[in-house]
């Protein structure tokens, strides 16, 4: 591992807006693991660039028009629905 930019002020901060408590074992374990990850980064930033092929064709397949369920039929295995519609948690 190299001299990192990652300090545990920012996994404490990542941490908090991921809603996740740490401890002080787990933010030096993930103070590690970034900067691991970074160092991969780093790595593949000196992989050199190829050039793209340009004939590219869609290998997808063509869209089909089907059956689908209706309304009810859709809500019926949900949690909670309200309205008609789809009901999830509330987002702050």
């Amino acid at each position: 591992m190299s001299d990192s930019a990652v300090e545990p002020e920012d996994v404490r901060h990542v941490a908090s807006l991921a809603r996740v408590d740490l401890d002080d074992e787990e933010v030096d374990r993930f103070v590690e693991q970034f900067a691991d990850i970074l160092d991969y980064f780093e790595t593949l930033d000196e992989v050199p660039e190829v050039d793209s092929e340009t004939d590219l064709a869609n290998v997808m397949r063509a869209d089909e028009v089907r059956d689908s369920l209706d309304q009810d039929e859709a809500l019926r295995n949900a949690p909670e629905s309200e309205a008609g519609f789809f009901k999830g948690p509330k987002v702050s």
